[in-house]
């Protein structure tokens, strides 16, 4: 990834946390924990997926984006008020894939109903990618190198999805899964290429 690009990704994603912890700080105390607002976000995630399924297309955006927002921040809330514990990480990471292929599986389900055959295909290989691109960074991370490189992170994949999915009336879908599936298998190939590097550096 060009250093422009990685400046442009550091920069927005360092600013939705720092926003999101601003925000939380300023809250004081609240009722409820960060694992609490983690299975919220998978609700709510759970409820975009239904209203997909259903064709609700611009309900299911709105409630995708706000699964989306909670799950920046509980990050948000157990940073800023030290409340910071492996078991939250690890909720919040499977609860993510977990997110991701119930919107994709949804989707998987109004492409094979439309007919369009390829773009299903393209499902499978989004659905693959993505928690590729995931498992690669933390097995980088296990091995003591970085892997946060790519083009196609959680964060752009969200953007892409809430992009397209309001026009899924108009036949948006296929084009979104087809961008999807390449943009995803591309960042595979980044990420592996580059734990390549470091550990070929460092041996």
């Amino acid at each position: 990834m060009s250093t422009p690009l990685a400046r442009l990704k550091t920069g927005y994603t360092q600013g939705g946390r720092d926003l999101g912890m601003a925000f939380m700080a300023r809250l004081g105390s609240l009722p409820f924990t960060p694992n609490q607002i983690t299975v919220a976000g998978l609700a709510l995630n759970v409820a975009a997926a239904a209203l997909v399924v259903e064709r609700h297309y611009v309900w299911a955006t709105a409630v995708f984006i706000a699964g989306s927002i909670l799950d920046i921040l509980d990050g948000a809330l157990a940073r800023s008020h030290g409340k910071l514990t492996p078991f939250g990480g690890f909720l919040d990471s499977t609860t993510d894939r977990l997110s991701e292929g119930l919107i994709l599986g949804a989707i998987a389900i109004v492409l094979a109903d439309q007919g369009h055959q390829v773009a299903l295909g393209c499902v499978f290989v989004a659905l693959v990618g993505s928690f590729l691109v995931s498992y690669t960074r933390a097995k980088a991370e296990s091995l003591g190198v970085r892997g946060e490189a790519g083009l196609m992170a959680r964060a752009e994949r969200v953007v892409l999805i809430a992009a397209v999915l309001p026009f899924a009336g108009h036949g948006s879908l296929p084009y979104g899964i087809y961008v999807l599936a390449g943009l995803t298998a591309f960042t595979v190939v980044q990420r592996i290429v580059y734990v390549r590097r470091q550990l070929t550096s460092e041996g």
